[in-house]
């Protein structure tokens, strides 16, 4: 028998040191745990759980209606005291959501002692069961997972709204990855890409001009009116007159713009904007970034559309297409003279080549006045809405016109 030398003898330690033994692999029956809870949500949702479901109907509207926390012993005294303010105060949705009843129900049987007993019940038990869920915390305020349960009930919705109707589908031309050849301009090197000087053109104006060589004033450059990825910006305004069903309806609107974009490789921002800018997100692809924001977006003050474009022009990436589309009902209320500010505020935008369309929610004659002009200067379209149902349709039949 071969005894293994000392050298051999060493190494194999070596490699036991190394190497760690492998313990036999066991198969474990189960599914694959879900990640986070947003899977969670959506999957209970695409399920058709009618209580998430709901659950995430009342989250939204009661952050739409600007309601900070809801408080169940409050909100029964109201429905009980005075039930038409409370029912502008709160909304249908929220009163149908929270006690299971219509709100025509409550209304008739509201002074019937039994059934406030029944209503004060639903509305404690359905509060408790929010709170266990971890969709509110104790003093009634919207979490992080509530949030995200509202921002996805939001986006099911839209889905479902939009498909049977399709998602704008447009036919366009074929763009080149530096956009598409329209005309042409003077060639300067700092500006423009070597690859679009325009070579006829330059010879063209060479003789034309009597020149016998090439000077570099007859150099002439292709102007392309798309840059090949796309960036848009969403405006919102989010001032008090938009509570409601226009806000939330605006939400919704948002959602179908980012969905399809952001599915074609496109990137999407949003610029909230009140008496001042409330919220911003540069460009992105983050779908869900997108769509969470919008869920959380609450009605405030003043319109402020001069501080929303300058805003804009700071969050959009260089060498993009630059589009912003915003949404208001009202124009301008806010500024030392708005209607100059705004102005002034569209032409820079313009001149750092940022086009702008405005939907206009219901403006009167002086904001349609105003309208008109900021999308005249910002090279853009003028949609007016009289239909709350046309708003998502209107979002993606700008965004087929910005991609040509």
């Amino acid at each position: 028998m071969v005894r293994p030398s000392v050298e051999e003898t060493q190494n194999d330690a070596d490699a036991e040191r190394i190497i760690p033994k492998l313990d036999e692999i066991k198969e474990k029956k189960g599914k694959l745990a879900k990640q986070t809870d947003e899977d969670k949500l959506m999957h209970s949702i695409l399920e058709d759980d009618k209580e998430k479901i709901s659950d995430g109907k009342l989250l939204s509207e009661a952050i739409t209606q600007g309601i900070g926390s809801i408080t169940p012993d409050l909100l029964f005294t109201n429905l009980v005291k005075d039930f038409k303010l409370a029912k502008k105060l709160y909304g249908e949705t929220i009163i149908r959501e929270l006690t299971r009843y219509s709100p025509d129900y409550v209304e008739k049987n509201i002074a019937i002692p039994e059934f406030k007993r029944e209503l004060k019940k639903r509305i404690d038990d359905r509060m408790d069961r929010l709170q266990d869920e971890g969709f509110l915390n104790k003093e009634g305020e919207l979490t992080d997972k509530g949030i995200a349960l509202s921002a996805l009930v939001l986006y099911v919705e839209e889905l479902d709204h939009l498909t049977p109707k399709g998602f704008g589908e447009h036919k366009s031309k074929k763009k080149m990855f530096y956009g598409d050849k329209e005309e042409y301009q003077q060639y300067r090197r700092q500006r423009d890409h070597y690859r679009d000087i325009a070579l006829k053109q330059t010879i063209k104006t060479t003789l034309r001009r009597g020149h016998s060589t090439v000077e570099n004033s007859d150099w002439k450059s292709s102007i392309r009116d798309n840059e090949g990825r796309i960036s848009i910006i969403y405006g919102l305004d989010a001032s008090g007159s938009m509570k409601g069903e226009k806000l939330k309806t605006a939400k919704k609107a948002g959602i179908a713009l980012a969905f399809k974009a952001i599915t074609e490789k496109n990137r999407v921002g949003l610029v909230v904007f009140g008496s001042d800018i409330k919220d911003t997100i540069p460009p992105t692809m983050d779908f869900m970034q997108i769509l969470r924001k919008l869920a959380d977006i609450r009605a405030s003050m003043e319109t402020d559309i001069a501080r929303s474009v300058t805003k804009s022009i700071e969050l959009f990436p260089k060498h993009d297409t630059k589009h912003l589309i915003l949404l208001t009902d009202a124009l301008p209320t806010k500024g030392d003279i708005p209607e100059r500010e705004t102005l002034q505020a569209v032409s820079q935008a313009r001149a750092g080549g940022i086009t702008i369309s405005l939907v206009g929610i219901n403006l009167d004659e002086k904001g349609l006045s105003l309208a008109q002009k900021i999308v005249e200067i910002g090279s853009g379209k003028l949609y007016k809405v009289t239909d709350l149902a046309d708003l998502d349709r209107i979002m993606l039949e700008d965004y087929a016109m910005i991609k040509g």
